[in-house]
């Protein structure tokens, strides 16, 4: 059994399916503009809101219960609800883009005092996608959750944006609450952010396109095929962001190298990233967690996946659950099960709620002398 997510490259938002059709170039809903009706379906927890009450500020946040970032996100909304529920703040969960909608009271009740704010479905009479996913998240151009919107004592919007950033713009709320916030400034440097956006995208299409082509050869098995299109995407990448991606398609490489069963390249390159002081922690303790666990590497470099995840840790500070777990099946698979066992309890020792059963077991099976599952 792994941690989630064990070794890999977490994501910042999740993707949802919206109607193309609704998306249009220049979004019908910005900053500035007057927030939409709440047109909420059934409220699964707090009392139903029916409309924007003057005086008081709205947030309405757009999750999934299938979403990863949501779940993240969620407890530091819930901590931004209860600091400012007192003072006007009203905190509507928006299910949205929901697979099974009975999923969604139970995960409600399970968060428990993580998730206290109003949580309602969407609409679906006569509109498949939610009639809040289309005249909230789709009229913004916003495909990816969670995503949040900030509504003034007015109901005008004056922010959108990941509700991970009003963690540390507590300010912006307490100027929305007391009537002072510039809602024109924000209004200008929201287009201004969205110009620059289309820009940034607009020079991302070459790229995009040849990454399709590139994950189509990957697809096809076509290894070579797919080596000489990264090489070729990573010089269509607009030249002020290719150092900061150079990262993203070395990680690719590794992938291929592997499929092709050319371990030799594929060693080579994490070693040379194990050597850059500038590589992160996090893609370290990957290329360790793939070498020690895909079944399907005929010579694994233990040696090298120990270094790896050694440097990791050391990086981390010995503070990072997911490095100290794979540092821990490392160590047991090289025959150092006593160290396994010191790196996991400190593993258990940082484990929350939800990883603390998957740690334990882990350690259990390193007492004993076997090697945890990784499913």
């Amino acid at each position: 059994m792994k941690l989630k997510p064990a070794g890999q490259l977490a994501l910042f938002t999740a993707l949802i399916t919206i109607s193309t059709s609704a998306l249009a170039l220049e979004p019908a809903l910005k900053v500035g503009d007057p927030a939409p009706k709440l047109q909420n379906g059934k409220y699964i927890q707090g009392a139903p809101v029916k409309s924007f009450e003057p005086g008081k500020a709205y947030i309405v946040e757009f999750w999934a219960t299938w979403c990863v970032p949501c779940r993240q996100s969620i407890p530091h909304l819930n901590k931004i609800y209860t600091k400012y529920k007192d003072k006007g703040l009203v905190v509507i969960g928006q299910d949205c883009g929901e697979r099974d909608e009975s999923l969604v009271e139970p995960f409600v009740k399970k968060m428990g005092d993580d998730m206290t704010y109003r949580v309602a479905l969407d609409d679906k009479t006569g509109n498949d996608q939610g009639v809040m996913a289309e005249t909230w998240m789709a009229a913004a151009g916003l495909r990816g959750i969670p995503s949040a919107f900030l509504v003034n004592t007015n109901g005008v919007v004056v922010w959108i944006g990941h509700p991970m950033e009003l963690e540390t713009n507590q300010e912006m709320i307490d100027q929305v609450l007391a009537g002072k916030f510039d809602v024109k400034k924000a209004a200008a440097d929201y287009d201004k952010g969205m110009k620059a956006a289309a820009e940034r995208e607009k020079a991302m299409a070459p790229l995009q396109e040849k990454m399709s082509e590139v994950n189509k050869a990957i697809q096809e098995q076509k290894w070579d095929e797919a080596l000489a299109g990264l090489a070729a995407a990573q010089n269509l990448a607009p030249e002020d962001q290719r150092e900061s991606m150079k990262i993203n398609f070395d990680v690719n490489r590794f992938r291929i190298f592997l499929a092709k069963k050319d371990y030799s390249a594929a060693y080579t390159l994490a070693a040379k990233l194990g050597d850059d002081p500038k590589v992160n922690p996090t893609l370290l303790n990957f290329f360790a967690w793939q070498i020690v666990t895909d079944t399907n590497i005929e010579k694994p470099d233990l040696v090298l996946a120990e270094t790896l995840v050694n440097r990791a840790n050391t990086d981390a500070k010995g503070t990072n659950l997911q490095i100290l777990d794979t540092q821990a099946r490392v160590l047991f698979v090289r025959g150092k099960k006593e160290a396994a066992i010191e790196a996991e309890t400190k593993a258990l020792s940082l484990a929350g709620p939800d990883e603390k059963a998957i740690c334990q077991k882990a350690l259990d099976s390193y007492k004993k002398g076997e090697l945890p599952a990784t499913n």
